[in-house]
């Protein structure tokens, strides 16, 4: 028998030093997602290994997301604050081996490492929140937490840019030491704890392990279909059986196991499963339809790399203008249900205007407008889930709900990525054999990015082309998917949200 701690009601001085932490530790696991890909050129030509600089950013994504649910259900058992130390120390830990590391391989070791303590960070600051204020209140934090974490993804290029250009590569994990230790010394000196009704028998490790495997294997699929192997290939094949065997599994195991990792009981919760299946569908849409808007920027309109970049933000910004603004129209009107509809009609009308607006060839000022309203969108949708997940679920099992929904996430951006990147290859190459273009070009287009600029004028023009028709196509699928959200989001029950903590 375990004993839980459950952060006790804070004074206004503690509640804010344990409020700065827990948005200092979202960042730290917010930006470690994405500062590294603009100094991946440098680390590979200083420590080689080009075959696998993938697996830089892979292993962090592994590890981050399959340990998500067990973090927050080892945080329901022994409290929040006992493993935030541990998800702090860890994510540290590998930081600073990072910056250390001599070799690629060592660098993926410590990558991964690194995204153990993450996926801690980004679960157990959205639970905790859940514990320090009331779902009434809540909102506006959930609000806080995403805006956080979209500012982060557009600041995480950029500040991994400068401080390679700055000073050097292992500085990007360095800058980690610092902040780490502050939101350390923050959320134990600012997170009371009190004593809580101990759960009943032990964390499900075998489940644990079990869900770890599925994932990684899933996550291999995803990564590696398309890209390193073809989709039909021994590899990606066994390793998409291998996910479904062990997920079968999972599924087996966690009906009878007394704590599970992953309750089964709490997909029998309607709101838990209708919110956990529109987040994944969230996650899938924006995922899968922006990662190549940058791309769209650069080779179809022409923009430099740094200007591509700035072009994003729009999106970003209405994402954390709404996320903010919404939280707080739902802490007054205690209801999370209408602003999450009308969020979620704006970003499905979005979608559909990217997609005309790109395959029209539209202009800069109607593409930002556009990326406005679909950020605005997003943002009165996802902070708004979080709410009526922690809403709908005892404080028992606050952990591993927020936890799920995060790992849902995790699952749905990854598959947005894969079938957006199968899709918009297969359009590319489509359209250029449809077009007549010799092999060569379709080869560039598709493997060697940085060779177009030195094709012929003609060439250049059919790939600038293929690449409008293609994109426009991602976010046509977009469109489709956010549609399914909306309408799965009609199902979504609305709960009275509790003014009460527990």
């Amino acid at each position: 028998m375990s004993s839980s701690a459950v952060p006790a009601a804070p004074g206004r001085a503690a509640f804010r030093t344990s409020l700065a932490g827990l948005l200092m530790a979202l960042a730290l696991a917010s930006l470690d997602q994405n500062i590294v890909s603009t100094a991946l050129p440098r680390i590979v030509g200083e420590l080689g290994g080009l075959a696998h600089l993938s697996w830089v950013v892979t292993a962090f994504m592994l590890t981050s997301t399959a340990t998500a649910p067990l973090y927050g259900k080892l945080s329901d058992t022994y409290g929040r604050r006992p493993m935030f130390v541990i998800a702090i120390v860890t994510f540290v830990a590998g930081s600073a081996l990072c910056g250390l590391a001599g070799s690629l391989d060592g660098l993926i070791v410590f990558r991964g490492l690194q995204g153990l303590g993450a996926g801690g960070l980004m679960v157990l600051a959205q639970t905790t929140i859940g514990d320090l204020v009331s779902p009434r209140e809540r909102g506006r934090y959930q609000g806080l937490f995403t805006g956080v974490f979209a500012l982060c993804s557009v600041l995480g290029p950029l500040l991994g840019g400068v401080i390679t250009d700055a000073l050097s590569w292992r500085w990007i994990f360095y800058v980690n030491l610092p902040v780490g230790a502050v939101a350390l010394v923050l959320i134990v000196t600012g997170l009371t704890t009190r004593s809580g009704p101990a759960p009943a028998g032990r964390i499900d490790y075998a489940g644990a392990g079990l869900l770890t495997a599925a994932t990684t294997c899933l996550l291999l699929v995803l990564s590696w279909g398309g890209a390193i192997y073809p989709w039909v290939s021994a590899p990606v094949l066994g390793l998409a059986a291998s996910a479904t065997m062990l997920s079968i599994v999972l599924v087996l195991r966690e009906r009878v196991a007394p704590e599970a990792v992953l309750p089964m009981p709490l997909f029998r919760n309607r709101v838990f499963a209708v919110a956990v299946a529109v987040t994944a569908i969230t996650a899938t849409a924006l995922f899968g339809a922006f990662v190549f808007l940058p791309t769209y920027f650069q080779l179809v309109m022409g923009e430099s790399p740094s200007r591509a970049g700035l072009l994003t933000a729009p999106l970003m910004a209405g994402l954390i203008a709404a996320s903010i603004v919404g939280g707080r129209v739902v802490s007054a009107l205690g209801r999370y249900k209408p602003l999450a509809l009308v969020g979620f009609s704006l970003a499905t009308a979005g979608f559909f205007a990217m997609a005309w607006g790109v395959a029209a060839g539209s202009g800069l000022v109607f593409i930002e407008a556009v990326l406005i309203v679909m950020g605005a969108g997003l943002g009165l949708v996802m902070p708004n889930l979080t709410v009526a997940i922690q809403n709908a679920v005892p404080r028992a099992e606050l952990g591993a709900a927020t936890s799920a929904a995060s790992f849902f996430r995790s699952l749905g951006g990854a598959l947005g990525v894969a079938v957006s990147g199968a899709m918009l290859s297969a359009r590319i190459e489509s359209f250029l054999a449809a077009s007549g273009s010799p092999l060569a070009v379709r080869h560039a287009a598709t493997t060697a990015f940085a060779e177009i600029a030195q094709l012929p004028p003609e060439a250049r023009a059919a790939i600038v082309e293929a690449y409008r028709q293609a994109i426009g196509a991602t976010f046509l699928t977009g469109a489709g998917i956010a549609a399914l959200g909306l309408g799965a989001l009609f199902l979504l029950p609305e709960l009275p949200l509790r003014d009460a903590r527990s």
